[in-house]
């Protein structure tokens, strides 16, 4: 693309790179100059303007973003997205349904590499998000583009953005109490956790509330209904053989971590009885705030693999917001 200043009766044709305000009248940059605008602009006194005239091969920006947009999204459907139309060389990627973010970051890399006027930005990798939501952007940044980076670009991430659905659609609640428990903290707990599968398009199918014994807690956990179990305890589980952990074994299940390396929600645990995923939850999870049983429950909510390796993973960026309001804060 070539770029520069030229006599408005040279400029046919040609991308106007800066908006002009000539005799009441607004020329927007981005217009496409015919011969009614030059003849306009010359007969308000223009001597000069700026503009931008594609080379031979190049494609103009909102037909470049479109042509990316479906490379990237080939199937809106199946990937959860839903494409916009192309406006000043961006097209916008929505979220079709509920659920958490899929990346081919090494290819999103290799696209953005390509040449600096074809991009791509998105969510971080497994955000959750609702239907409307903005997933990702196509944007062109010249007016124009080579049509050589721009198939390269179209070749290297077919496929690279998607929504993973929201799979399991129901999960049952263990509640424990203890000995001289503060009033309302089962009420909370409950709260919360209906607040977060909710916003996952889920249902909470069943709550149990049960002493803090590892009988009890098992007993609960066979009979509990849902795709997903959850377990909050009114103490919190310090070690992978506490009372939480224990009964699911009791229960038939296994532990599979106990631990993550995420604040707020060290302490968490996870495993599975019956054939469906046991999440022990951090007390945090009585608080609205993001920690990190919500990146937990979230991907297998959506069916996702959520072992050891995966939860592992999570340090690296896994240091979330201070509460000033927490009993222990990490600095004095």
């Amino acid at each position: 693309m070539r770029f520069g200043s030229v006599p408005p009766d040279r400029a046919e044709g040609a991308v106007l790179a800066h908006s002009l305000h000539v005799e009441g009248r607004t020329f927007r940059k981005g217009l496409v100059l015919g011969p009614p605008e030059v003849a306009a602009l010359m007969a308000g006194g223009v001597t000069e303007i700026t503009v931008a005239r594609p080379e031979p091969g190049d494609v103009a920006e909102d037909a470049a973003a479109g042509r990316l947009a479906r490379a990237l999204v080939p199937d809106p459907g199946a990937a959860g997205l839903r494409i916009g139309k192309a406006a000043r060389g961006r097209v916008n990627l929505h979220a079709g349904h509920p659920g958490v973010v899929g990346l081919d970051a090494g290819a999103i890399h290799a696209l953005n590499r390509i040449d600096p006027g074809v991009t791509l930005a998105t969510l971080a990798p497994f955000t959750r998000v609702t239907p409307g939501l903005l997933v990702g952007t196509v944007k062109i940044i010249p007016y124009a583009v080579p049509g050589a980076a721009l198939a390269a670009a179209c070749a290297a991430a077919p496929g690279a953005i998607r929504v993973h659905p929201v799979t399991r659609r129901t999960a049952g609640l263990i509640l424990t109490e203890v000995p001289g428990q503060k009033p309302g903290l089962g009420d909370k707990g409950r709260s919360a956790v209906e607040t977060r599968l909710k916003a996952l398009g889920m249902t909470l199918a069943a709550v149990r509330t049960v002493p803090h014994a590892v009988g009890p807690m098992a007993a609960a956990l066979r009979e509990l209904a849902g795709e997903i179990a959850l377990i909050l305890t009114g103490s919190a589980t310090s070690d992978i053989c506490d009372t939480g952990p224990e009964a699911v074994r009791a229960a038939g299940g296994r532990v599979d971590r106990f631990g993550m390396p995420v604040d707020p929600g060290n302490l968490l645990f996870i495993g599975e009885a019956a054939g469906r995923p046991v999440i022990g939850l951090p007390g945090c999870a009585r608080s609205p705030a993001l920690n990190g049983a919500d990146w937990v429950l979230e991907r297998v909510a959506c069916g996702l693999d959520v072992g050891p390796d995966e939860i592992a993973a999570m340090g690296v960026g896994g240091l979330l917001k201070e509460i000033p309001s927490r009993p222990q804060p990490r600095e004095g």
